[in-house]
């Protein structure tokens, strides 16, 4: 019989397989670990020193994201020691651009949050994107951090707002390369990467081009995987999370069947994300399903029938406009037959819409003359 692989964590004894990193293991048995430069099904390289843990004998604590499980082990995940690590990593962090998003209240002695404004190309004030939705802010209270101790690096490089559907806030990237995995690694488009201007390290796209320049589809993994303000969607920058609720769906732009969330405020869709841990996309978006959605509450959809009549539209009721479209139909089939109609479908629609059009179509007009409007 193989002999059981082991290691102890926090005191708990727990099983892994070959292969598998400390991270891994704890995660499994619902043992938090912080994490902030991680990116699941992405290569681990340690960049952010979040996930720093102890082991007993070793000198140097190590990080669990790219630490390999071996036996007999023995972890401790919160001890003195990694916590003033995890303080140190915080500081540093935050102390590296625009993440004034904490501070302690010295007349109440407890911890307070404000939404940080920042001043915008044209001028006008706007509130922190990521504020109460940052997982570098969460950090902080968790382990009640200022960024006092560091210097703060000059702002080198101004907001980037000429592509319609992300804002890349340069002084908040804390250059963990969650987006850069995400675009290299998860979807694979390769269009930004690690650069450097004048010694000074920068996410780039291409030779520093604007994203709307670049080899960029806009499917906004970087989004999505971004713990901070640095990415954020333009359509929802002034979003807050808590005043949203989500929705679970499919997106039916095409037949993938990629799951998404619908973030829903006032009967309204104001972003979009890909549901994570949930096949077949695991998060993953296209442009489409990711920021195609302001149809949705467009002023410009007809809400009632129309019926054409010497050349102009008027409104009917839909009995009217269904009887109308029923005899028409029969007429055409009668006369010409079936193949002599065609049927247009949308991806502005449900799956459960276009798939009744498909079953009319071929049952009842006897034609198998359908398409959908993703092929186009």
């Amino acid at each position: 019989m193989k002999e059981r692989q082991t290691l102890v964590v926090n005191g708990r004894e727990l099983e892994f397989k070959a292969g598998e990193t400390i991270l891994t293991v704890a995660r499994r048995s619902n043992i938090e670990i912080p994490t902030l430069c991680y990116l699941k099904g992405a290569t681990p390289n340690g960049r952010c020193r979040m996930c720093v843990v102890e082991i007993r004998g070793s000198a140097e604590l190590k990080a669990s994201c790219e630490t390999p499980a071996s036996q007999g082990m023995n972890i401790l995940t919160e001890s003195p020691k990694v916590i003033a690590s995890r303080r140190q990593s915080i500081e540093r962090l935050l102390s590296m651009g625009n993440h004034n998003c904490a501070v302690r209240s010295t007349r109440e002695k407890s911890w307070t949050s404000y939404q940080l404004k920042v001043q915008q190309e044209d001028g006008s004030a706007e509130l922190c994107p990521a504020w109460g939705d940052c997982r570098l802010q969460d950090l902080a209270y968790r382990y009640q951090v200022t960024g006092g101790g560091y210097t703060n690096v000059e702002y080198l490089y101004p907001t980037e707002m000429a592509n319609p559907f992300i804002i890349r806030d340069f002084s908040r990237c804390i250059l963990c390369g969650r987006c850069v995995k995400a675009c290299n690694e998860i979807q694979v488009n390769n269009a930004i990467n690690f650069g450097r201007l004048d010694d000074v390290p920068k996410i780039v796209a291409a030779d520093d081009k604007p994203l709307k320049d670049s080899d960029c589809v806009f499917c906004g993994e970087c989004v999505q995987a971004c713990p901070v303000g640095a990415l954020v969607p333009k359509d929802d920058r002034f979003g807050r999370p808590w005043e949203t609720k989500k929705v679970r769906t499919t997106c039916s732009y095409c037949g993938v069947g990629c799951q998404m969330d619908l973030h829903v405020k006032d009967d309204r869709i104001v972003r979009v994300t890909g549901a994570e841990d949930t096949p077949p996309n695991y998060g993953s978006l296209c442009v489409k399903g990711r920021f195609g959605f302001n149809f949705v509450n467009s002023p410009e959809r007809i809400t009632v029938p129309l019926i054409k009549e010497n050349g102009k539209f008027r409104e009917a009721t839909w009995d009217e406009a269904l009887e109308l479209t029923a005899r028409r139909f029969s007429e055409i089939k009668k006369a010409h037959g079936g193949d002599s109609m065609g049927v247009l479908t949308s991806a502005r629609v449900s799956n459960e819409d276009n798939y009744i059009a498909m079953k009319f179509t071929r049952a009842v007009l006897k034609t198998n003359n359908i398409d959908h409007c993703a092929r186009l």
